[in-house]
């Protein structure tokens, strides 16, 4: 019986292969072309970019595939039937995100609150914007948001879209304004000309936020140990006939073999492999709300951090009013986790350990405390396993350049 549900499972991966791949198609996070930046050196200059929008294969619009472990959520992403992906579409969004001439004193970008040397977030409690002023939030990822629609710890932003140009006309981050913004752009003619090329109406602030978030969909992370833990876990337990039968068909057999030399290569530590074991258990309940393909529910939960503040911070109930939400924010995803300290969402647990104690103590007491977050009864060694399968959920991130911006 295992047998077979492996062969329907390998006949359906044989079928999607010999239907062929189209010459759009591409692997996010396996493409580095995407968002590497257009090759050269230097500025970019207006032949350059020319150039680079001449080429018709740049504004066709890609056929988005998951890399391994997101892939479960294929069918799940956001946002693509309202703004199409296109390789001139990332690679103008990437521009933006690193090009501090959005702020009003050329000090900020996005990526001073979400750098890839910092796991697309910040090692600050807060983020941190024009002037050195300080926010009330800690920085949130800015990876795998094609699996995600609304924004920011509260989720009071509908779209990426819309989360991509809050931040230019915040006081406290970029300072500006969206029409100072705009007329920089217009006044800089290698973004003109690509604005021009790849929307109808140019450079507006909406067409912004389309091309930041065009790239920001473009940022996922590649498979983890878990993810090829999880693959090799369809063929661990299978008794000695039904592995024969299976070694007996070629396109099984290259999966077998695929999935083998994946978990050889990227093994997970027995400590982790015990941590999975707790983590998606019952008794310790994590996957509660850190499920799916990008391990996290997108819902809002009160974990009581913070409401002992004489005047704590809301929230997902300064969006909805709802008296169920207050002090709830949005879960965060537990892959690359170990890149973006401090945690929570004002940045007040350093550490993956102090947050596996914040949970085993049943989190903060509040009247809206989440009734998922329970006391625990862990042992220490128990708090490592759960740390190192935290830590067995990073995969590569896609090479970016945060060079070559327009002259």
């Amino acid at each position: 019986m295992r047998f077979q549900q492996l062969a329907i499972w390998g006949l359906a991966l044989v079928c999607s292969a010999s239907s062929g791949f189209a010459a759009d198609r591409v692997i996010l996070g396996e493409d580095s072309t995407l968002t590497a930046g257009i090759p050269g050196t230097g500025a970019l200059t207006d032949s350059e970019i020319a150039a680079w929008l001449a080429d018709s294969a740049n504004h066709e619009t890609l056929d988005i595939q998951l890399p391994q472990g997101l892939s479960l959520g294929q069918s799940q992403m956001k946002g693509l039937q309202k703004n199409p992906l296109t390789r001139a579409k990332i690679e103008l969004g990437r521009q933006l995100y690193f090009d501090t001439r959005l702020s009003a004193n050329n000090t900020v970008s996005c990526a001073s609150c979400h750098h890839p040397q910092e796991g697309y977030s910040r090692h600050t409690a807060t983020g941190v914007g024009i002037e050195a002023q300080k926010g009330g939030r800690n920085s949130p990822v800015s990876y795998n948001r094609i699996l995600s629609d609304l924004q920011f710890w509260d989720g009071r932003a509908g779209s990426l879209e819309e989360q991509a140009v809050g931040p230019i006309q915040s006081p406290i981050e970029m300072g500006n304004t969206h029409a100072a913004a705009v007329a920089t752009l217009k006044g800089i003619s290698g973004y003109s000309m690509q604005f021009e090329k790849i929307f109808d109406d140019g450079v507006t602030i909406d067409n912004v936020g389309k091309a930041i978030a065009a790239f920001e969909r473009a940022l996922v992370t590649g498979p983890s140990a878990y993810d090829y833990q999880e693959a090799w876990g369809r063929y661990a337990d299978l008794d000695p006939e039904d592995l024969q039968d299976l070694l007996e068909d070629d396109d099984l057999k290259e999966t077998y073999e695929t999935a083998r030399q994946n978990v050889a290569s990227n093994p997970m530590s027995a400590s982790a492999l015990r941590g999975m074991k707790l983590f998606f258990s019952k008794e310790v309940g994590c996957s509660a709300c850190h499920v799916g393909a990008n391990l996290a529910d997108e819902q809002y939960h009160n974990l009581g951090i913070g409401m002992s503040a004489a005047e704590p911070d809301l929230g997902r109930f300064t969006v909805t009013g709802a008296e169920k939400d207050r002090g709830a924010f949005k879960t965060p995803t537990i892959r690359n986790v170990v890149y973006s300290a401090p945690y929570m969402h004002d940045g007040s647990l350093a550490t993956l350990e102090e947050v596996v104690e914040h949970y085993v103590k049943g989190g903060d007491k509040n009247k809206w405390l989440s009734e998922k977050v329970v006391p625990l009864k862990l042992t220490a060694v128990q708090k490592v396993d759960l740390v190192e399968f935290m830590r067995a959920c990073t995969g590569a991130y896609p090479v970016v350049s945060s060079a070559r911006l327009p002259e």
